[in-house]
């Protein structure tokens, strides 16, 4: 008989298979914990005037000595401040999930990501929810929606003689050493040639 048919004849007489039937519970949980994407809330809004309400995050691969570290770092939009960051020599959630625990909670804040599986992982969800952060993706394959991080990251590259650190250690120190340095001594132009650090003061005064 042909399977049309059948399939007629089941929903006329509303008889449903017992074999194979879908599981809903099943289904369920699978919904629960299967990744998620954000709607591009930043929708490329870079011009930012208020200090810890917008954010962005990546995470960059750094090669030295034959090997490869990961770096993951967030951004304030609004005074170009690192305001948190976390290196590792593997790309796993820890990576991102310490990255966030150093970043300070600011309830309503948008933090904005590319839709990489990082970001959309529901270990990732759930802790931006705790902190009680808005989320916000980059359309997909629009590295430009994310352009201040892939800035700071090119900043980084261009400054920075990575390369030659033979240890993770060395590493570590170096990007701490840099950071430092990118918040508090290197003026930007489009910051009224102030540092990210200077600036914030700045656009903290103008709000007070």
């Amino acid at each position: 008989m042909n399977h049309k048919k059948i399939i007629r004849i089941k929903n006329k007489y509303g008889l449903v298979t017992k074999i194979r039937r879908k599981n809903p519970y099943k289904a369920i949980m699978k919904k629960t914990t299967e990744h998620r994407t954000f709607e591009n809330k930043l929708s490329r809004e870079f011009f930012q005037n208020i200090p810890r309400k917008v954010f962005c995050t990546d995470i960059t691969y750094i090669p030295f000595g034959h090997r490869f570290a990961y770096l993951s770092v967030v951004k304030d939009i609004a005074t170009g401040e690192a305001v948190a960051w976390h290196l590792l020599p593997y790309i796993t959630m820890p990576l991102v999930i310490e990255t966030l625990e150093k970043l300070k909670p600011y309830q309503d804040a948008m933090i904005h990501s590319d839709q990489g599986f990082h970001y959309t992982n529901p270990q990732y969800i759930q802790k931006i929810r705790a902190l009680e952060m808005i989320q916000s993706m980059s359309r997909k394959g629009n590295c430009i929606d994310n352009a201040p991080i892939e800035s700071f990251f090119g900043h980084f590259k261009d400054d920075v003689d990575y390369k030659d650190c033979k240890t993770f250690e060395e590493l570590y120190r170096l990007i701490e050493n840099y950071i430092e340095y990118y918040n508090n001594e290197r003026a930007q132009w489009d910051k009224n040639k102030m540092t990210p650090a200077e600036y914030r003061d700045h656009l903290l005064a103008l709000t007070a």
